[in-house]
């Protein structure tokens, strides 16, 4: 057995799901700490720092949008990747759990395969990210790769993972349009379900955090998004 097996938190109060979710994870070579509740998770997340946590939202005492927003504004947790459980009556849940730097939700009743397949694929960008060791520069904006942390204007401003990864992704491909469809596959990691508007939710909030540099990030209508010098 590998000693370096990626941990993974199910944090899911329905018995069944959580012990389904558990056993193939575990058949896939991870190692699996479960959780009914968010401040069970809460209390041993730092002690055993998984890589990665499977979160429904809808949890008894503190909710799971809350426990992702401990995790995600947490220095020291916040590379910590999270794919939400919800049902289909919780898009604007899902909307905020994208907000508050969420990497991905499945709706219930979900597929174990796609699940497992998404929590792969996740990890597997957030080891090639956490493998780059560089600065890049864009006009006032600097990111470090290492630290995750952005600077704009000598400023330091707090971006989630997911939109530091698009930054990062529209910077590197400055001056290119890049579809909505693209951006799905290139910064979520793969083809998904998840409409556009996840795209269109998150450009809006990074146009936001970076103020008037924001306006760099052009839409193109009908297509997508570009990075442009001149706004």
């Amino acid at each position: 057995m590998n000693e370096f097996r990626k941990m993974i938190f199910v944090v899911e109060d329905e018995p069944d799901i959580r012990e389904t979710l558990s056993y193939n994870l575990n058949q896939e070579g991870f190692k699996v700490s479960e959780f009914s509740d968010a401040e069970s998770c809460l209390n041993k997340i730092k002690e055993k720092k998984p890589e990665l946590i499977i979160l429904d939202l809808m949890l008894p005492g503190m909710s799971g949008l809350d426990l992702c927003k401990l995790v995600k504004s947490n220095n020291e947790l916040k590379n910590i990747s999270i794919i939400m459980l919800t049902a289909k009556s919780e898009e604007i849940d899902r909307i905020v759990g994208f907000e508050l730097g969420a990497d991905d939700y499945v709706t219930k009743p979900f597929s174990v395969r796609e699940l497992i397949l998404r929590v792969k694929v996740i990890l597997k960008k957030s080891f090639e990210d956490l493998n780059e060791s560089t600065i890049i520069e864009f006009g006032q904006i600097k990111l470090n790769l290492d630290a995750y942390e952005v600077v704009v204007d000598d400023k330091e401003i707090f971006l989630t993972t997911l939109e530091f990864k698009l930054l990062k992704h529209l910077i590197e491909r400055k001056g290119r349009v890049q579809t909505r469809d693209q951006l799905l596959g290139d910064v979520w990691g793969y083809s998904s379900e998840v409409t556009t508007r996840t795209v269109d939710t998150h450009i809006k909030r990074l146009r936001e955090k970076l103020g008037d540099i924001g306006a760099y990030i052009q839409t193109v209508r009908g297509v997508g998004y570009r990075l442009n010098n001149q706004s």
